[in-house]
């Protein structure tokens, strides 16, 4: 979605700092970037495959939703 932040729309629902779950996938369409807690920076673009560690931000860049597709393990619960 356009305009959209982890560290503005979903920090408080996360209850961290940073996004702390890692990302696997590819990137089907838009433009994302981030920054890793270690300052680090990342940009995502369509076509990229991704691998981004916890301990993150992320926001979309531009207009366009980003759309990724994003592959993970079994689901667990606690």
């Amino acid at each position: 979605m356009p305009g959209w932040k982890w560290s503005s729309d979903m920090k408080s629902i996360a209850g961290t700092n940073s996004c702390q779950k890692h990302h696997v996938g590819y990137c089907l369409s838009g433009h994302m970037a981030g920054k890793l807690d270690n300052g680090s920076t990342w940009e995502i673009r369509p076509g990229d495959v991704i691998d981004i560690p916890p301990g993150h931000d992320g926001w979309v860049i531009g207009d366009e939703p980003a759309v990724l597709l994003e592959y993970g393990g079994p689901a667990t619960s606690k």
